[in-house]
């Protein structure tokens, strides 16, 4: 199935799973404890969470994803809350989630307000925890919540470092406000192949993303090449829109590494998930070779020889590299050049 067809609707199955219990509560709340009533809760769930979810994630973060994106939170926010209160305000009026299950339309002013605060109270608190989800990560946000990396532990990992080449000269060029928005879209262009090939963006530096893979995940079909070829074409792809919007077409370059990281929470008023050890500084330094490599990408052969097929297309060894803070240098292997 496509990555990213599969992460939506896993969202959207939590989010009517929530939905369905979030609707037995309010029932029982009020005092409703017949069956009749758990499935009418059950039913108001069902229809307020396919309808909001269908619209918020097909639609919303679909088509008109860029164009929202684009908007100050106020202006999105208030383009969410109508599009929501269009679809909440007739379900609870007309009391759709009752006659579904064959119960008589009953006109109730009161039930209908009562239902009206339950549902907005309820999409607030769904979308809060969406929208911090979306700001940290939904990996890392469900980290946080079972407590994964309260303790470090010591994972396999892939890191692949992803950095726009001539960004300084961009920034001199374009001014501070205009390269911020380059590189915002360009990132929201770069997270695409991220999510088709399973990735995790671990963090955004400055013009360079990092990106990680666990061990069992990266290995598959060579994913984290893959994606870095994938971002380059997402790049060419958008070049002509950027050289109008922007008058510039920016290219990456990057690295790729394998081996043990150090995962833990660490921080204390602003708390994160953060990754440490050799490999991090390594792929880091790989990175910064990359710019004096044609093709501009360099994959350790520890990266390489950690796949279970091989590359979908040609790659060069390059040999053994003479690397920063490593006395016996690294061998490497590049890709080709982008056309």
């Amino acid at each position: 199935m496509n990555a990213r067809l599969e992460r939506k609707l896993r969202v959207l199955g939590v989010t009517v799973a929530a939905s369905a219990i979030g609707g037995i509560v309010f029932v029982l709340a009020q005092g409703y404890t017949s069956p009749i009533s758990i499935a009418e809760g059950i039913s108001y769930g069902l229809i307020l969470s396919l309808a909001i979810g269908g619209v918020s994630l097909f639609v919303l973060e679909g088509p008109m994803r860029m164009w929202l994106g684009g908007l100050s939170f106020p202006a999105n926010l208030a383009v969410r809350t109508a599009i929501y209160a269009a679809i909440i305000i007739p379900t609870q009026y007309f009391q759709l989630g009752a006659v579904i299950i064959g119960q008589p339309f009953v006109a109730s002013m009161k039930g209908f307000w009562i239902a009206m605060v339950f549902s907005v109270v309820f999409l607030v608190v769904i979308n809060l925890v969406l929208g911090i989800s979306n700001i940290i990560g939904p990996r890392a946000f469900l980290n946080f919540f079972i407590g994964r990396y309260h303790t470090p532990v010591e994972e396999n990992r892939f890191v692949l470092f992803v950095d726009i080449a001539g960004s300084t000269g961009l920034a001199e060029r374009l001014g501070g406000i205009a390269i911020h928005r380059l590189l915002d879209r360009t990132f929201r262009l770069l997270t695409v192949a991220v999510v088709d090939y399973r990735g995790e963006v671990l963090n955004y530096v400055g013009d360079e993303v990092i990106v990680t893979w666990k061990e069992r995940s990266g290995a598959v079909d060579c994913r984290p090449l893959r994606c870095f070829v994938a971002m380059r074409e997402e790049l060419t792809r958008a070049s002509s829109q950027l050289e109008r919007e922007f008058g510039a077409a920016p290219r990456i370059r990057g690295s790729l590494h394998f081996g043990p990281v150090i995962v833990g929470e660490i921080g204390d008023v602003k708390r994160a998930i953060v990754f440490n050890g050799d490999v991090m500084n390594t792929a880091a330094r790989l990175e910064e070779l990359s710019r004096n490599v044609e093709g501009g990408f360099l994959a350790s052969r520890a990266a390489m020889q950690r796949f279970n097929s091989a590359p979908p297309f040609a790659v060069r060894d390059l040999g053994r590299l003479a690397i920063r803070g490593r006395a016996d240098g690294i061998d490497v292997v590049g890709i080709g050049a982008q056309s």
